[in-house]
């Protein structure tokens, strides 16, 4: 298995973003406390994610933070991402370790126990459970729930991170129902201090 501290995973939104340049407001997420960094693009052309992510990986590079490419294989291994966030629908899990190699990190999305065994015992890294709560960034995302939560991480040995809808409100329940870590979009990227709202989440996850 490969070791990621996924305590606080901070997803890319460029459209939360505004007018912000996507890779200062990585930095200041990074500087904040965000221990991973998934780089979440759509609607652009495949030139235009890899430069992208190469650009990422540099920063990400520099303060020794994993950069995680979602869905696209072919840009984490042409960007030299350190690994790969696959969903329900995206390519099976078992063909994307052949493709992607041992050595890279790949996380997958699940919303039930079966689908969580499934994942761990095809070799995943970590899962990431949601939704948690309702989400603007996943409109027709399924709800999971806290039980459903705390259910797969007393079930699996691998890292389990809760996404969606989290925010400084509700994010100790998570980590109350025994989350190894959140993922966040808005809460970060939809701030006006970007590294003040990662430093926050980041105290709220550790004072437990």
């Amino acid at each position: 298995m490969n070791k990621i501290d996924v305590t606080l995973y901070a997803v890319t939104d460029r459209g939360i973003l505004g007018e912000r340049d996507l890779f200062s407001s990585v930095e200041e997420a990074i500087k904040g406390g965000a221990t991973v960094i998934q780089l979440r693009e759509k609607n652009i052309s495949t030139l235009s994610f890899h430069n992208i992510a190469k650009k990422l990986k540099e920063i990400t590079h520099k303060y020794r933070v994993p950069l995680i490419i979602n869905d696209r294989i072919d840009i984490a291994l042409s960007s030299e991402a350190d690994g790969l966030h696959i969903g329900q629908d995206d390519m099976p899990l078992e063909i994307a370790r052949k493709i992607i190699g041992k050595d890279k990190i790949i996380g997958v999305s699940v919303r039930t126990l079966e689908q969580a065994l499934l994942a761990e015992n095809n070799g995943a890294d970590y899962l990431g459970v949601g939704a948690i709560y309702p989400t603007g960034s996943k409109e027709d995302a399924t709800l999971v729930g806290l039980e459903a939560l705390k259910s797969i991480k007393e079930n699996v040995k691998i890292p389990v991170v809760a996404i969606g809808g989290i925010k400084e409100d509700n994010c100790k329940e998570v980590i109350k129902a025994k989350a190894d870590g959140i993922a966040v979009i808005s809460a970060i990227f939809g701030e006006d201090d970007i590294r003040m709202a990662s430093k926050k989440l980041q105290e709220l996850i550790l004072d437990k």
